[in-house]
């Protein structure tokens, strides 16, 4: 459709409307009047023997309340957006109504929110009408991604823990709220060396954690986590400023074993948390960033931190470039 950009369709389509509601009048006209077709009013087929069709015209009221609605339609055109590029008399628009709306709801939640916005940061988290706004906000616009229960899955972080590549202040949530991240992990076999070299790799990042891993390997990959060090740290800590995950812990995004990390250096990873500024507004985020930064410290107002950590026997999702 957006090729059809001449205003000719614009013609086009209002004369296909209005040909069809004055053929619609047409045919009710036609079908009005009464003609016998034989003497017996009938139109002469005959079914079964002595079935007959007569032909009789429309039911006057079943006529006129056809006719209703062809004037009905009419009047809509008029009023309403229907023929081609017209607005109609009322202007009205569906954005526009949604944008009314919107105006509406913002107005009516103004004073709430300017509460919210003298509150300090602490304090927000704390609030229970201000945590509910943010479960709901988080339900409508993260839940898809990191779950109903915020502990992510396969590829999209786990919020409940207190792991963050991007930092867990709250200035550092809300910047990654309004703004998004883009982050990658960039394939480094070649950077690494040979087949044997990712493996080895894999084994020493498996060991920076405690995770089960082959002594030998971890060993011999050691000097070739070099290649790595640039973002994740010569101790493999990672580093906030460039979303690189720390490597001693047992939170993994895109889980965990030999295979798994073995992949990850030979292919690399690139993940994505949208943007949220065009569909919230600056006091949502910042309710809906109180929210989350609650969730590491007990999630509901009042309970004391205490989120667990994810285990090499059963891994949790890491944080990601959401996080």
């Amino acid at each position: 459709m957006s090729d059809f950009v001449s205003s000719g369709w614009s013609f086009f389509i209002a004369g296909v409307v209005i040909v069809s509601l004055l053929g619609c009048l047409g045919l009710l006209m036609f079908a009005s009047r009464r003609k016998v077709m034989a003497g017996d009013n009938t139109t002469g087929h005959v079914w079964d023997g002595d079935l007959r069709e007569l032909n009789n015209p429309l039911p006057r009221w079943w006529m006129w309340l056809f006719v209703i609605t062809v004037v009905f339609a009419g009047i809509y055109l008029v009023l309403y957006p229907g023929l081609g590029s017209k607005t109609g008399t009322l202007d009205w628009t569906s954005s526009g109504q949604y944008r009314a709306e919107q105006a509406r709801a913002a107005a009516e939640l103004a004073p709430m929110f300017a509460r919210f916005n003298a509150m300090p940061f602490e304090k927000l988290a704390a609030d229970p009408q201000a945590h509910a706004i943010g479960e709901r906000l988080f339900a409508n616009n993260c839940s898809t991604c990191h779950g109903s229960d915020a502990r992510g899955g396969i590829g999209f972080p786990n919020l409940t823990d207190n792991d963050w590549l991007w930092g867990g202040t709250p200035e550092d949530i809300i910047t990654t709220i309004t703004d998004g991240r883009d982050s990658t992990m960039p394939p480094m076999a070649e950077a690494v060396g040979t087949p044997e070299d990712v493996r080895n790799v894999a084994n020493y990042v498996l060991s920076l954690s405690g995770s089960p891993h082959d002594n030998i390997s971890a060993q011999l990959g050691k000097s070739k986590f070099v290649a790595c060090a640039a973002c994740h740290g010569p101790d493999g800590k990672g580093n906030t400023a460039l979303g690189a995950p720390n490597l001693t812990d047992k939170i993994w995004l895109h889980g965990w074993g030999e295979e798994l990390i073995v992949r990850t250096i030979n292919q690399g990873w690139h993940n994505v948390m949208p943007a949220q500024k065009a569909r919230l507004g600056e006091e949502q985020i910042r309710v809906l960033a109180a929210y989350v930064w609650s969730l590491s410290r007990g999630g509901a107002p009042g309970v004391a931190a205490g989120a667990a950590q994810a285990t090499p026997e059963a891994p949790a999702a890491a944080p990601s470039a959401a996080r």
